[in-house]
C-alpha cells in the first residue's frame, strides 16, 4: 500500500502503541497534522500552549506509565522550544520520542526560513537522533527510535523529518500483519548490527518460499531485539563478589534511586533490605521505590535528607547503591561521603560506575535481574550491627512549624494527601515546595511522584501533571507548584480548561523565589537580590479567566474548606486551583550547606 510519509508516521506510531501525542502545529508539520486530523479516532492529539510543555506532558505521561511519551513540534523555534523538555527527560532517564519538522531537503543547511539544526542542538541530551532523508526508511527509523528510547537505560530520542518527506509516497507494510508481505517488511533497521553481537543462528527456513523464509528471518530478528534487555550483562563472579560484600557487612545501608522504579524492582528491593536488615534511604528520583511506612525506611538522603538517612550513610560499613548516580545533591563533598563504607553499586549504565564516587565492587545490568540473582545466593541475615541508632535518628524530623505562621506547607501537603488518598499521583515544579512535598507527601506507589530531579526545571510541573493525568484518568492527580514556577507555565491553564482535565493545582505562594531567598538569608546576609515576587497576577482571577475554579487560603481552616470544594470540582470532571499563602521566610530544613559532609546539617 502506497502511503505518504505523514500517513506512514501515523501508522508507525499506532503500531508502537501510541494513543496520545502532545504538540503544536506549524508549516513544516502541516501534512502530519492533516493526517492526525484524518485519524483522530485512532490517535489523540493534545494541543498545548507552548512546545516546551508538550515535551513536559509527554514526560509526565511516560514517568507515570513506564511507556514512551511522544511530542511533536514544527521546525525552527518550535523545535528549539522542545529542548528544555528533552534535556529534563534525559537527566531523569525518561523514555521520550520527540518528532520535529524541518525545511525541505533541498533547503537544509541554507539558513532557510525557520530552519535550525535541531539534531546538532539536541545531540548532548538524547540517546540518539535521526534526520529522515529517505521516505522509504521512515517506518524503520520510527521503530528503531522507540526501541532505543525504552531499551537499556531509557531516555529521549529525536526524529527530525523534512517537510517533503511527509508528502513523498512509499510502501507501507505493518510490522505485524496477516499477509506474507507484511511479515516480510517488518524489520528493525538495526537488527543485523544487534544480532552480530549475539550468538545463535538463523531460523529454520527449509521448505519455505524465499518470501516466507525472509519473513521468518525478519520475525526472528525483531523478537531477539525485544529480548535483548533480558540477556544478563553481568558475570557469576561479579554476583559472587557482591554477595560476599553483603554477607560480611555489619552496618549496611541501601541507597535507592530512580533505576529501581524504572526496572520495576520494588519487591526485590524490599526483600534485599529485609534479608540484610538494612536501612533504606532514597534519592529524589527514588521516591516510591520503597514503602515510606516500612520499619527500615529512613527517607530522603542528601542536601535536604533526613537525619536518619544522612547519619546512617556516614556511619555505614557498606553502602549498597541501587539505580542511583551519586548526584552532588546527594553526596555534597564527595571525599567525605560514606567515608567509612565500602561502595557496592548496581546500575544498568556502565558509565555510572566510578563516575562520581569510587565503587569497590559493582554489577552492571537491569536492576530487577541483578537483585533477583543476588537474592538467590544471599542467605538470611537477621543480625545487624546497628544498635538502635537508626530508630533514634528517625525521631529527628522536620518541625511542623519553623515559624509561627497561620498556614504551613506541611499542613497543606499532608491535608491534601489525606483527602486525595493513597492512589494519587503527585507532581511538583522545582523549589522549596518540591522539597516539602518530597519530605511530607506519603507516596505509596512507584511512578506516583513526578518531579524534575537532574535538571531542576522550573515550569516542568503543569505540563507533566496534565500528561500524567491524561495517562491515568482514574487516579487523582495533584500539582504542587510555587508562585515562581507557576509564572513559567500558567499558559497551560488553557489546555487544562479546554480539555477539562480534572487536575488539582496547589500554588504554595510565598511571594518569592523561595529556595534562592533561603540561600540569600543563610549565605548572603539577607541581601534579597531579585527574589521578591510581590507582583501580579492574581492567580485566582487568572484561573477563572481560563475557566477553572480558583480559591485562596491563608489559614488551615480556609485551606481545608478550599480543598473540599476543589475535590467536588474534580469529582465533577473539572480542574481546580488553590492558592495557599505561606510565610515568605519559611525554610526547607534539614539542609546541608554546600561543601559540607551530609551529616553536618542545619536542623
Amino acid at each position: 500500500m502506497q502511503y505518504s510519509g505523514a500517513r506512514i508516521l501515523i501508522e508507525a506510531l499506532i503500531e508502537q502503541g501510541v494513543d496520545t501525542i502532545f504538540g503544536y502545529p506549524g508549516g513544516a508539520v502541516l501534512f502530519l497534522y492533516d493526517e492526525l486530523y484524518k485519524h483522530q479516532d485512532r490517535i489523540r492529539h493534545i494541543l498545548v500552549s507552548h512546545e516546551q510543555h508538550a515535551a513536559h506532558a509527554a514526560d509526565g505521561y511516560a514517568r507515570s506509565t513506564g511507556r514512551v511519551g511522544v511530542c511533536l513540534a514544527t521546525s525552527g523555534p518550535g523545535a528549539t522550544n522542545l529542548v528544555t523538555g528533552i534535556a529534563t527527560a534525559y537527566m531523569d532517564s525518561v523514555p521520550l520520542v520527540a518528532i520535529t519538522g524541518n525545511v525541505t531537503i533541498p533547503l537544509l543547511g541554507k539558513d532557510s526560513f525557520q530552519e535550525v539544526d535541531i539534531a546538532g542542538i539536541t545531540m548532548p541530551v538524547v540517546k540518539h537522533n535521526w534526520i529522515v532523508k529517505d521516505v522509504n526508511e521512515l517506518a524503520e527509523i520510527i521503530r528503531e527510535a522507540f526501541f532505543v528510547a525504552r531499551s537499556g537505560r531509557p531516555g529521549p530520542v529525536l526524529i527530525d523529518i523534512p517537510k517533503d518527506i511527509t508528502s513523498f509516497l512509499a510502501e507501507w507494510v505493518p510490522l505485524e500483519g496477516k499477509g506474507k508481505k507484511n511479515r516480510l517488511q517488518g524489520a528493525y533497521k538495526t537488527a543485523d548490527m544487534v544480532l552480530a553481537e549475539m550468538d545463535g543462528g538463523s531460523p529454520e527456513t527449509t521448505g519455505l518460499s524465499s518470501l516466507e523464509a525472509e519473513a521468518a528471518a525478519v520475525s526472528a530478528r525483531a523478537k531477539r531485539l525485544e529480548e535483548r534487555n533480558e540477556r544478563p550483562t553481568f558475570t557469576p563472579e561479579e554476583v559472587d563478589q557482591a554477595v560476599s560484600l553483603l554477607g560480611g557487612a555489619k552496618r549496611p545501608v541501601i541507597y535507592a534511586g530512580g533505576g529501581v522504579i524504572i526496572s520495576g524492582a520494588g519487591t526485590e528491593l524490599v526483600q534485599l533490605a529485609e534479608r540484610l536488615n538494612a536501612p533504606v534511604a532514597f534519592s529524589l528520583m527514588g521516591i516510591g521505590a520503597f514503602p515510606r511506612d516500612h520499619r527500615l525506611c529512613t527517607g530522603l538522603i542528601g542536601m535536604h535528607g533526613t537525619v536518619a538517612s544522612n547519619k546512617a550513610v556516614q556511619r555505614a560499613d557498606l553502602l549498597v547503591t541501587i539505580g542511583a548516580r551519586f548526584s552532588d545533591r546527594v553526596t555534597s563533598q564527595t571525599d567525605q561521603f560514606a567515608k567509612s563504607a565500602k561502595i557496592l553499586q548496581f546500575d544498568i549504565d556502565p558509565a555510572e560506575i566510578n563516575k562520581n564516587v569510587h565503587a569497590d565492587a559493582w554489577v552492571v545490568g537491569d536492576i530487577k535481574a541483578v537483585l533477583g540473582r543476588i537474592l538467590k545466593k544471599l542467605p538470611s541475615k537477621a543480625a545487624t550491627g546497628w544498635a538502635g541508632e537508626i530508630d533514634r535518628w528517625k525521631t529527628h524530623v522536620p518541625k511542623a512549624h519553623h515559624r509561627k505562621t497561620a498556614l504551613h506547607p506541611r499542613f497543606v501537603i499532608e491535608e491534601t494527601a489525606a483527602l486525595l488518598g493513597g492512589d494519587s499521583i503527585v507532581v511538583t515544579d522545582v523549589g522549596q515546595h518540591q522539597m516539602w512535598v518530597a519530605q511530607f507527601y506519603p507516596v505509596t506507589r512507584p511512578r506516583s511522584f513526578i518531579t524534575s530531579g537532574g535538571l531542576g526545571t522550573m515550569g516542568f510541573g503543569l505540563g507533566a501533571a496534565m500528561g500524567a493525568k491524561i495517562a491515568n484518568p482514574k487516579r487523582p492527580a495533584v500539582l504542587f507548584t510555587g508562585d515562581g514556577s507557576f509564572r513559567m507555565n500558567c499558559g497551560e491553564l488553557a489546555t487544562i480548561g479546554v480539555y477539562k482535565i480534572p487536575l488539582l493545582i496547589i500554588i504554595i505562594n510565598n511571594q518569592a523565589l523561595g529556595m534562592v531567598r533561603q540561600w540569600q538569608a543563610l549565605f548572603c546576609e539577607e541581601r534579597y537580590g531579585e527574589t521578591t515576587l510581590d507582583r501580579p497576577p492574581d492567580f485566582v482571577k487568572l484561573a477563572e479567566a481560563y475557566g477553572l475554579s480558583g480559591r485562596r487560603a491563608g489559614t488551615e481552616k480556609a485551606f481545608t474548606e478550599a480543598l473540599k470544594a476543589a475535590l467536588k470540582e474534580l469529582s465533577a470532571g473539572r480542574p481546580a486551583l488553590i492558592e495557599a499563602n505561606i510565610d515568605r521566610d519559611e525554610r526547607v530544613l534539614p539542609m546541608v550547606p554546600g561543601g559540607k559532609p551530609i551529616d553536618e546539617q542545619i536542623l
